[in-house]
């Protein structure tokens, strides 16, 4: 049993720190202060070929494994998590169904340019009246004049409103079967489309520099061309990704609790109170040390998802295992190192602050820790 990383993933991953390190982290409060989306960083993500690691060469990927996507994750995430967020959004549940399912020149014509990094991809799921319930959602899309017709509002959508927003893969109705059940289809709509309209970047509590929107949908007519893969097994296919992008979520969840935990070491090694540091006081000490505990077993059950994933074996159960746990570690790293910084860990300009308000999301996008408990009940009692 081997636990190190292969060596090309071992530099792929210092190249990424080097580079999250002198262009992410040194300006991530400003991002964050002022909401700004970091166009240019997803630029040089581009240049630097990390914008499309699981699309196949030949549509202008890197062709990664998973193991590696969750290593360059490990470094973005613990530089920011609203730069980390907005590239796995773009890199997984946006651009997989594509790659999935899409036809030859859907894949030359959207996809090549999202891998490339010309542009980034969206992901349009979520809406204001369901979430959780996939099934539930209102959005229609019914055949009209040789295409299709789509109307209804997505919420809490990333990476659609940027400067550099190709289009949004989106999931819709199309009406229902001789068995009385809701078909879906998903479709892309590029931006720009008529009747497809952006509407004000949300305020969050976290994830500040990453661009949340809702998108309304208003008589939005595409082409067939648009439909991805066969109409009726749209939910399908959107939930056939989600997999994947659990595992992801999970490790920006590790992430989160590594940045954590550099920070609370930190301030527990420079910081002075009755003539001692923080960390000879063994309140203090003891809260590293469940930190770190957490981290690393987080970190391994991430890297055990990735690492059977590209095993081509079952992984479903352990990426929600991975998503719940390293998803919790990180809510309550985030509010150690807030405890250890005291009073300096409460004002927005400490960095562990911006991390503390990012790691709610976490528990709560790529489907809520109560539906990974579902999943992971539903398979543990199946073996019984």
């Amino acid at each position: 049993m081997d636990f190190d990383l292969p060596e090309e993933t071992r530099d792929l991953q210092e190249m990424v720190r080097e580079f999250a390190a002198k262009e992410i982290a040194p300006n991530a409060a400003q991002w964050s202060e002022t909401e700004t989306f970091p166009t240019k960083i997803f630029t040089k993500l581009g240049e630097l070929g990390l914008m499309g690691m699981l699309v196949p060469e030949e549509y202008g990927g890197a062709g990664s494994d998973m193991v590696s996507y969750v290593a360059v994750m490990e470094e973005l995430g613990t530089a920011d998590q609203s730069v980390a967020s907005s590239w796995n959004a773009h890199s997984t549940i946006a651009t997989l169904p594509l790659l999935t399912y899409g036809t030859e020149t859907q894949k030359q014509r959207w996809l090549a340019p999202l891998a490339r990094g010309e542009a980034i991809g969206a992901f349009g799921l979520t809406e204001p009246g369901a979430g959780s319930d996939a099934a539930g959602i209102t959005t229609t899309a019914i055949q009209a004049d040789g295409g299709w017709l789509i109307n209804g509002t997505k919420m809490f959508i990333t990476n659609a409103g940027t400067d550099i927003s190709q289009g949004v893969t989106l999931l819709a109705t199309t009406g229902k079967g001789e068995d009385g059940r809701k078909r879906f289809a998903t479709f892309y709509v590029p931006t720009g489309t008529p009747g497809y309209t952006c509407g004000a970047k949300l305020k969050k509590l976290g994830w500040h520099a990453m661009d949340t929107r809702e998108l309304v949908f208003e008589d939005c007519w595409i082409a067939e061309d648009h439909l991805i893969g066969e109409e009726g097994n749209g939910l399908r296919q959107f939930l056939s990704v989600l997999d994947k992008g659990r595992i992801s979520v999970a490790a920006l969840g590790m992430s989160l609790a590594r940045a954590a935990l550099a920070l609370a070491v930190k301030h527990a090694t420079e910081r002075h109170q009755f003539g001692r540091p923080l960390s000879a006081f063994q309140a203090v000490a003891h809260k590293i040390a469940d930190i770190g505990t957490e981290f690393q077993a987080a970190r391994w059950m991430v890297y055990r998802a990735a690492w059977l994933a590209d095993q081509g074996r079952p992984y479903g159960t352990e990426a929600a295992m991975a998503k719940l746990y390293a998803s919790e570690v990180a809510n309550r790293a985030a509010s150690q190192a807030v405890q250890i910084h005291g009073g300096y860990g409460y004002v927005r300009e400490s960095e562990i602050s911006r991390f503390y308000a990012d790691a709610k999301i976490l528990e709560i996008g790529e489907g809520t820790n109560e539906i990974q408990r579902d999943v992971i009940a539903r398979a543990l009692l199946k073996q019984a």
